[in-house]
């Protein structure tokens, strides 16, 4: 099958990528924003610098390469980075997707998968899990925004007969992740011994997914999936934000006196946990890492590739002023 994959050269995209190549004929599509990592480029088949937002060139690709499947995956997706300036986040994950939809539709595209997150459920109460049928009520711009393209991708198999599921995450970590989200910003500071700012008190919860379970469980979306559906896609492993990065110490052999708390996030939703019983029942999927064995794989490349993400982490800081 030749697949087209969105945000390719991502964190979950150049994942997926990878694993898709073992059986098809991938192209990757990424407008390398500052997230986006040129050095994938380098081990994949087909990729392709562009920008979902260009119709024109998304219709020449879809032609060029004969695409029969799309699996979109590029998105703005910092939370931070929506609140402080959220018209990127419309313009790409909606605009975005609906272009990339109509371009599809009119391709005759006969499989379309929109990746999203569980973040469009909002948050979660002490007890309980969301579920497929659960309401969508999103609480940042970027979910919002996640939520709006999920709700366009379901329209587009109900008005137009497009075959399309939804795979809706939990937080996802692994290799290759940018260091501004969590685990990998924690272990760069843990290792530079510099302080672990941690949100509000701490005790957001969040259910952890490793990279690899989500691509698996994506791949399987795309050859088995039901046109329609939604499936959440949860690893089964709740912690608090606090217990997260006081594991990444114990690992680390770092003392708890790094953590410092700092005032908390607009909007920052209490917790998610997601009821993955559809897609394990219905698709066969069921996750291979615990936390504590993923996060200590994680933990241990982090520490063996700081040529890879210091960059990016001394980048980041310059941009916001703090290196």
């Amino acid at each position: 099958m030749n697949i087209l994959v969105t945000g390719g050269a991502g964190f979950i995209g150049r994942h997926l990528v990878k694993r898709l190549e073992r059986n098809h004929t991938v192209v990757n599509l990424d407008k390398l924003t500052y997230a986006g990592d040129i050095q994938a480029f380098a081990y994949q088949q087909h990729p392709v610098k562009a920008d979902i937002c260009d119709a024109k060139s998304v219709r020449f690709i879809l032609h060029q390469y004969q695409i029969e499947a799309v699996v979109h995956a590029a998105a703005e997706s910092h939370v931070d980075r929506s609140i402080a300036g959220p018209l990127a986040f419309t313009e790409t994950n909606v605009t975005g997707t609906h272009i990339l939809l109509e371009e599809a539709r009119k391709a005759g595209i006969t499989r379309f998968v929109q990746v999203s997150t569980d973040e469009v459920y909002g948050s979660l109460g002490p007890s309980g899990t969301f579920n497929e049928q659960s309401p969508v009520q999103p609480s940042s711009p970027y979910s919002a925004s996640k939520a709006a393209s999920d709700m366009l991708a379901l329209a587009y198999e109900n008005t137009y007969g497009m075959n399309v599921m939804v795979t809706r995450c939990s937080n996802n970590y692994g290799p290759y992740q940018f260091p501004e989200k969590l685990i990998p910003r924690m272990i760069s500071c843990a290792l530079y011994n510099q302080s672990l700012p941690v949100y509000g008190d701490g005790l957001n919860i969040r259910d952890w997914l490793h990279v690899n379970d989500h691509c698996r469980a994506i791949e399987l979306v795309l050859i088995n999936g039901i046109s329609g559906n939604v499936y959440n896609i949860g690893g089964s492993s709740e912690m608090t934000n606090l217990e997260i990065v006081s594991a990444i110490l114990r690992e680390l052999d770092k003392p708890e006196s790094l953590i410092s708390f700092v005032p908390d996030r607009l909007g920052h939703d209490r917790r998610y946990a997601v009821d993955a019983s559809k897609i394990k029942r219905e698709l066969g999927w069921q996750p291979s890492h615990t936390i504590s064995s993923g996060l200590k794989e994680t933990i241990t490349w982090y520490k063996n590739n700081r040529s890879w993400w210091e960059p990016k982490r001394q980048d980041r800081l310059r941009k916001v002023g703090t290196a």
